[in-house]
Order: C-alpha cells, then structure tokens, then sequence
C-alpha cells in the first residue's frame, strides 16, 4: 500500500509541469487607473502607454522596469493581472517623484523577453498559483 501511495505521488508530482498555466491576460491600463486604490496611490504622476496619447514630453530622466507578482488564488485573471499592474504603477510613482519626474512615458509590457506594446492595453502572466507583470517605462516631464 505504502510503494502505491509513493508512486502515486511521484506520478502526481512529475505531471505538475504538464498541467501548470502560463496564460496571457490583457487589461487596459485605464482600468487599473479607475480603481479607487489607483486613485489613492498614484497622485502626482501620469502615466501614458507606448503610441498612445500623451502631451509633450519636455525632458526624458531615464527608463526603468518595475515587477511584480501575486498569488493567483481567488482572484480572476484580470483582477490579478490589475493589482499587478497597480503595484508596478505605485513602484513607478515612488521612483517618478524622487526624480523630479511628473509622468511615466512610453509604458510597454515586457513577457518572455518580448514587448507588448499597445496605445491602451497592458499584458500580464497568469500562472496556476501566481500571476505577474513586466513594466517598462520612461520617467519624463511633460507638459
């Protein structure tokens, strides 16, 4: 009985590579603004995705990166992939202010190596247990 439980679950265990998710989630980036923790948190510094809109950029102070990762557990893929983005803006935000800076340009998402660009979506991973974002930007002044 003990050598059946045993190989069950090694067989369990070497399958999990086989069942685990690596989706891809999109969301605009102007519905992680309209949350009420977004409006909280991310005073002072604007934000404009990659050939979308923007005003005029009247000096560029530097590209940056921002991660982050949640667990994926009751949550839906978007509102994962939400508060991901949320915590790479508010990491934005911090860096954004101590460098004078009043807005972050030029945002595109970064999975696999590979950019997402888009004028209004931002692209996040959601995975069996974890959900996450890469952020790319440039900290400017603008008009």
């Amino acid at each position: 009985m003990k050598r059946i439980f045993v190989a069950a679950l090694a067989a369990a265990t070497l399958a999990m590579p086989a069942i685990a998710r690596n989706d891809v989630v999109t969301v605009t980036l102007q519905s992680v603004l309209d949350m009420p923790e977004a409006k909280e948190r991310l005073d002072g510094v604007r934000f404009y995705l990659a050939g979308g809109p923007s005003p005029k950029v009247l000096k560029k102070l530097g590209t940056d990166t921002g991660n982050a990762r949640t667990n994926a557990f009751n949550k839906t893929p978007e509102e994962a992939c939400r508060w991901n983005a949320l915590t790479a803006l508010i990491k934005f935000r911090e860096h954004a202010q101590r460098q004078n800076a009043n807005a972050v340009v030029d945002i595109v998402s970064v999975r696999d190596h590979v950019e997402f660009k888009s004028p209004t979506d931002i692209e996040c991973s959601d995975g069996t247990f974890a959900a996450g974002i890469t952020l790319r930007g440039t900290y400017a002044n603008v008009k």
